[in-house]
């Protein structure tokens, strides 16, 4: 009876630690596409298979419940890896991790090298607003 208490216990608490996690495309085109169904700007993630700093933003800034839930308001999260995967050229990345932000129609908003903590990239997405503001301003 303990062990399945135990068990039971276990099982609730690997639910509820997934509850947020970011809704991920692997596609850059399904993602363009998902982005002007539902009018969200997109979150490509650019990654490397070999990259240290890929991985740690990953298991731990972008596993965040805060930082995912935000995403998940905002965005449409697309993670491409940067040798295989095919991709606009014009968003190359010279090093990775790299978080471009993109408009519904691919239009570059900002991009963002390297890893952050969670507390840094809660300013990393409020820069992405500020230009977003900046630039409908613009348009006015």
């Amino acid at each position: 009876m303990r062990i399945g208490i135990i068990f039971f216990s276990l099982m609730l608490l690997h639910l509820y630690a997934g509850a947020t996690e970011i809704a991920w495309y692997d596609n850059y085109n399904t993602a363009l596409q998902k982005a002007r169904e539902s009018h969200k700007n997109i979150f490509l993630l650019m990654t490397s298979e070999t990259c240290q700093w890929c991985r740690k933003l990953k298991e731990t800034t972008l596993e965040d419940e805060s930082i995912a839930a935000r995403i998940n308001q905002q965005y449409i999260a697309v993670e491409l890896t940067r040798e295989t995967e095919s991709y606009p050229k014009y968003l190359h990345a010279k090093m990775v991790p790299m978080s471009f932000f993109l408009t519904p129609q691919g239009r570059l908003i900002n991009s963002m090298p390297g890893y952050w903590n969670v507390e840094d990239y809660h300013s990393v997405l409020d820069d992405v607003n500020y230009h977003l503001r900046k630039q409908d301003s613009n348009r006015k």
